[in-house]
């Protein structure tokens, strides 16, 4: 039998973790309780709450509800959610992450700083994101998104004659990160100012290097994650950097024999969104083989 481990960096971050927790702690008093968008990038997760009473709604349907409770999860949202939720007589419950919550501040900030002058404000980012709505509407939608670092030179609004300030979402990659800030150095007209500050959560951060040297010390690796997370497939991609036999699961169902055969170690990890007991449920799996 090989040796299983589980990755005991991987699982929740703290804001997961703080989410989850209101959530519970607010369904063990109130008979009805609503989310504002899936609380974590984790389907199963989110169906184990749904069974407790956790109901997911779109920022759509958030417009017609009336008196009632509405959970703002880890992303958190940009003022014009808190406006619409005041005017319906709901009841917020704030879950973000302090971590978005003190970059939406300095965002806020620098905007009011430099509405009026010829600043650009960018944020690296995936555009349609959770998060990066909530940090863009800081700016009154007015913050520029750039996913990709090779994507500034046919950007139509970027202009390298203006002075630019840089911020990121808060789980990008940092080596991505910096490669941006490079490409902007190079491209920017002498004498024009161009700051940029590093937001990436240090815990999202930390996360890859770990992850690459876990997944070097085993014959093989079962990632965990739902498909629709972002800092899952990031993640990911360090596993297979390390470990070219790494393998992508949503659930233990998925895990295949022929992936662990010959294998003296078999690493589990997972993303900030991946709860434990789903990584627990995929060693369990394993040892059936």
């Amino acid at each position: 039998m090989p040796l299983i481990e589980i990755d005991p960096h991987s699982g929740f971050c703290f804001g997961v973790v703080n989410a989850i927790n209101k959530a519970e702690e607010q369904l063990d008093t109130a008979k009805q309780l609503y989310c504002l968008g899936d609380i974590v990038h984790n389907t199963m997760e989110v169906q184990r709450l749904r069974e407790k009473g956790l109901n997911t709604l779109t920022h759509n349907e958030l417009q017609q509800l009336r008196d009632a409770r509405v959970l703002f999860r880890a992303h958190g949202e940009p003022p014009a959610t808190y406006k619409l939720a005041n005017n319906n007589g709901l009841e917020i419950i704030d879950a973000t992450c302090p971590v978005v919550l003190h970059l939406q501040k300095r965002i806020k900030t620098i905007y009011e700083a430099n509405k009026d002058n010829d600043t650009q404000l960018l944020i690296f980012g995936k555009a349609g994101h959770a998060e990066v709505n909530g940090l863009v509407g800081q700016t009154e939608g007015k913050a520029i998104v750039i996913e990709h670092p090779e994507d500034i030179d046919n950007h139509p609004k970027i202009d390298f004659h203006r002075p630019i300030v840089l911020f990121s979402q808060t789980t990008k990659s940092q080596d991505d990160y910096q490669r941006l800030i490079e490409a902007i150095k190079k491209r920017m007209e002498d004498g024009i100012d161009f700051e940029y500050y590093n937001t990436i959560c240090r815990h999202f951060g930390n996360r890859l290097p770990e992850m690459q040297q876990f997944a070097a010390r085993h014959d093989c690796i079962i990632f965990v994650s739902d498909a629709k997370s972002s800092n899952g497939k990031a993640l990911f991609q360090a596993c297979r950097n390390a470990n070219p036999r790494s393998y992508f699961v949503s659930g233990p169902e998925e895990v295949q024999k022929s992936w662990t055969e010959g294998c003296e170690t078999i690493g589990i990890c997972g993303a900030t969104s991946t709860p434990n007991w789903l990584m627990e449920s995929v060693r369990e799996r394993i040892l059936t083989f």
